[in-house]
């Protein structure tokens, strides 16, 4: 590893796990001073204890704007300063089989954490780097914000949100030499996307990801399966002075599915879930 983070100081939401770990771990061997920050402290304690003395966990709602006040201070008091923000605490959405059936129960829930979280630490981090040189702002976005689909519609209309959000907040952060990019992992295994959608039983669950599998890998130009190691990278890349000249940009991290044939892809997709749900 190389030190590209050496002497700056890194929080991370959603630090606990999947992403969120994957770059706290790189951000740390790259000469960070990290916060880790998410409300799984059973995760978040652990991880903080066993990278060591450049790392800290702060619980945090990320949909809380006290509490996300509360952790831009922890940050700057543990470490004297921020100059990194990495919003990336997210949760997934209901599945249904058409957006008819969906009931829209969990669409506060969604947009407070992938959303309004999102802005809440842009503007508090930003508000500390606007007095203090400037930084760089990395907001999660996903493949299901830039490329429409069936399903899970108000997880992917928080998405998109936060891709037109960091767009537009680029601009009006740039003199204060703030840079503001956006990540839009797509098909990354993680604890977010491995586990049984409520109202979904277990056997179904494994029914529809085997019969999705192929149609994700017939889609997927590159046919290596990404990792969250591979979202930390790229996180890495904006973090760091090697992307000074760099804000505003949407980095796709999903082996070329979003540059693919998406009408057909879509239609693939639709198939295999409705013979796997009818199975």
């Amino acid at each position: 590893m190389g030190q590209d983070l050496a002497g700056k100081v890194a929080v991370i939401t959603g630090g606990a796990a999947g992403i969120g770990r994957a770059t706290a771990e790189l951000f740390v061997a790259e000469g960070a001073k990290v916060v880790i920050a998410d409300v799984a402290a059973d995760r978040g304690e652990p991880l903080a204890a066993r990278l060591g003395e450049s790392a800290r966990f702060k619980a945090t709602d990320v949909s809380d704007r006290d509490q996300m006040q509360a952790l831009v201070d922890y940050a700057v008091a543990e470490f004297g300063g921020l100059n990194i923000m990495f919003n990336n605490a997210g949760i997934g959405g209901s599945h249904h089989k058409r957006f008819l059936d969906d009931e829209l129960q969990d669409f506060r829930r969604i947009i407070d954490i992938n959303l309004w979280g999102v802005m809440l630490g842009t503007q508090l981090a930003g508000r500390h780097m606007a007095k203090h040189g400037g930084g760089s702002i990395i907001n999660t976005a996903s493949i299901a914000g830039s490329v429409a689909g069936f399903g899970v519609v108000t997880y992917r209309a928080s998405k998109a949100a936060v891709i037109h959000f960091s767009k537009s907040v680029a601009i009006d952060l740039a003199e204060h030499n703030i840079r503001v990019n956006c990540l839009t992992p797509g098909h990354i295994p993680t604890e977010l996307n491995s586990f049984v959608p409520p109202g979904m039983g277990e056997d179904t669950w494994a029914r529809l990801n085997e019969a999705l599998r192929p149609v994700w890998a017939a889609s997927r130009p590159l046919k290596r399966i990404g990792s969250p190691e591979d979202v930390a990278q790229a996180a890495l890349y904006l973090a760091s002075d090697r992307s000074v000249q760099v804000t505003g940009i949407v980095l796709p991290i999903d082996g070329g599915v979003s540059t693919g044939d998406a009408v057909n892809h879509l239609k693939n997709l639709m198939d295999a879930r409705a013979k796997a749900l009818e199975g």
